[in-house]
């Protein structure tokens, strides 16, 4: 079924209704969790290639992530699922997005079958564009060098893109900012993937002792997988994609309290009203410190008005890190 992050940007799971207006377009091929710099990279070659030659640019994603297929005891920390990925996607400039059904069936399509099948009889492209370490079909037999040659036979052009590094020289990887996540280096993450980086989900009842403490909070269970590091966090966050308000945030256990289940609590700053079953997205500004236990409620009440402030000036002074991150989150509050 189709789906619409709006009217000019479809997302397209179903190859029976791949929309006409992409045919005959170039394509951008990978997994593109995070659709990070070095993503952003392949999806303007893409971008730049459609637009010299006046055709659609799109992008031909997986989901779930293929690894969480192969390994589902283990599954992948996801930086952007699906419907985040598509807003990251449209922020580019590209026309569209396909995001096939990612099955160990569909792995072990032949890479000759995954080229004629999908790409040039489905698909219709004029060009591929991936990246330098992109792998398809059954025993990942389609090399970026057997692209190449399907490509030169079908009749299509194929430009492989080799790896995007920072301003230290270092490859930007979707293992790199997972890793920077789970040690709490927000901003190396966000650096990292051009924009800042957000989670999503229900509001959800949770002890209220949030009310107690002058502090109440908005309660996110984030999936089991995520590896974000707990602590504290200066954060932003909207309900149901409205405005952006500016908070301060703890994942983690609650070690002065219960030490349970890892939960995300926001408090937002001067707000007051019901956010209980609606979605809220949270953008993460900067880590402040680690999770920590009180020996009193006093103590613990002392610090979060420490992190309240802190997290407003960090707020305050919040720029937008460049086009995508504004087409993505808005402009500063």
């Amino acid at each position: 079924m189709t789906d619409l992050v709006s009217e000019a940007f479809p997302v397209v799971s179903d190859l029976a209704e791949f929309p006409a207006a992409l045919a005959d377009g170039v394509v951008a091929i990978g997994n593109f969790d995070g659709v990070h710099r070095g993503h952003q990279a392949v999806l303007g070659e893409a971008l730049d290639i459609a637009r010299a030659q006046s055709v659609p640019a799109f992008a031909l994603t997986f989901e779930p992530h293929p690894r969480t297929v192969f390994n589902p005891d283990k599954p992948v920390f996801r930086l952007t699922p699906e419907p985040m990925k598509a807003r990251v996607m449209a922020a580019t400039g590209l026309d569209g997005m396909v995001s096939l059904p990612f099955t160990r069936a569909f792995a072990g399509l032949e890479a000759e079958a995954f080229v004629h099948e999908i790409l040039r009889d489905k698909l219709h492209i004029r060009h591929a564009v991936t990246g330098y370490d992109f792998h398809f079909g059954r025993g990942r037999r389609g090399t970026p060098d057997f692209l190449r040659a399907a490509g030169s036979s079908d009749g299509f052009g194929v430009t492989i893109v080799t790896a995007a590094t920072d301003e230290a020289g270092e490859a930007v990887s979707s293992s790199r900012v997972r890793a920077a996540l789970a040690a709490g280096d927000v901003v190396l993450a966000n650096a990292l993937l051009g924009y800042r980086w957000s989670v999503e989900a229900e509001v959800r009842h949770g002890e209220k002792r949030g009310r107690d403490l002058g502090y109440p909070t908005a309660n996110l269970a984030l999936p089991a997988e995520t590896e974000l590091a707990h602590g504290i966090y200066a954060v932003r966050a909207r309900a149901n994609g409205g405005e952006w308000i500016d908070g301060v945030a703890s994942f983690g256990r609650r070690p002065t309290f219960d030490n349970g289940a890892p939960l995300l609590e926001v408090f937002l700053f001067d707000f007051s009203g019901d956010l209980y079953g609606q979605r809220l997205q949270v953008m993460l500004a900067a880590r402040l410190r680690a999770e920590e236990r009180f020996d009193s409620i006093e103590a613990l009440i002392a610090q979060m008005d420490r992190d309240s402030a802190e997290a407003r000036a960090v707020l305050a002074s919040l720029a937008p890190l460049g086009a995508i991150d504004l087409a993505v989150n808005g402009p500063p509050g």
